[in-house]
């Protein structure tokens, strides 16, 4: 005798036979959807710093600035005819990616917001809301020893070495040692992530302090890009509280979860 047929939907709607492909199409539509609202708004964020495009470029040009002094020239060289061009559509794409950061973590939030439960989502607040503040305060903190960082990298070669800076060179290191810093910085949410997800507990991170201690400081010793002793002290000394405060934190929280189970 023959087996019936699963029926087929053939309007497109939900069918009863198919509930494996049906959601499966579904995230992929929404996935479109968020990376095409993604790109629209990166695109609406680059067209604005390029049209800012000179003051952006002063803001970058500050540490420079400051290192070299008022009696100086803190100008930027070309060498070739497009590179202005090149350096001023760089600068946008970068720019443009940061100004709408927070809407791209809504897009990412907003995506994966539907597969968790009410307990994960209470916890994904806090998370998304610190990734964000301590990467721009990595950022920040790169930005604000980025003179120092060119005073060293001046002097390490000796007096017979002049200084001549191009855009694609300075801005390059300026915006490498922005992003590993930045990164770095996500040390206490994955930390705290981990304490929270069970791998590993505040005790455990407690009693392994000697050993983390040595390790920070030589990470930040590997990751500055300009491996200045000055940008390696700036990286270390925050990694080092952070893994502190992530202690402290990932107790309360498994306290906190103790007494409302």
């Amino acid at each position: 005798m023959a087996l019936p047929l699963p029926a087929i939907d053939r309007t497109g709607r939900d069918s009863p036979s198919t509930p494996a492909g049906m959601p499966l199409l579904g995230h992929l539509t929404e996935l479109r959807n968020r990376l095409l609202i993604s790109v629209a708004a990166v695109t609406v964020g680059a067209i604005v710093v390029f049209v800012l495009f000179n003051h952006v470029l002063g803001a970058l040009l500050t540490p420079y600035c400051h290192m070299v002094g008022p009696r100086h020239s803190c100008n930027l060289y070309v060498t070739g005819p497009l590179d202005g061009l090149s350096i001023r559509v760089k600068v946008a794409a970068y720019g443009g990616i940061v100004l709408v950061s927070p809407l791209l973590l809504w897009q990412v939030w907003r995506f994966i917001a539907p597969g968790l439960n009410p307990g994960e989502k209470r916890y994904a607040y806090p998370f998304v809301a610190s990734s964000l503040a301590l990467f721009l305060g990595g950022a920040a903190v790169a930005y604000a020893v980025f003179p120092h960082t060119l005073q060293f990298l001046g002097t390490i070669g000796g007096p017979s070495l002049r200084q001549i800076y191009s855009p694609s060179s300075y801005i390059g290191l300026l915006l490498l040692m922005m992003a590993a810093f930045g990164i770095t910085f996500e040390l206490p949410v994955l930390l705290v992530f981990l304490q929270v997800a069970g791998v590993v507990t505040p005790s455990r991170l407690s009693s392994w302090r000697r050993w983390a201690i040595v390790a920070l400081v030589a990470f930040a010793g590997i990751v500055t890009p300009s491996s200045d002793p000055f940008s390696m002290l700036a990286l270390a000394l925050p990694l080092l509280v952070f893994y502190e405060l992530s202690i402290v934190v990932g107790r309360l929280i498994l306290r906190s979860r103790a007494t409302t189970q």
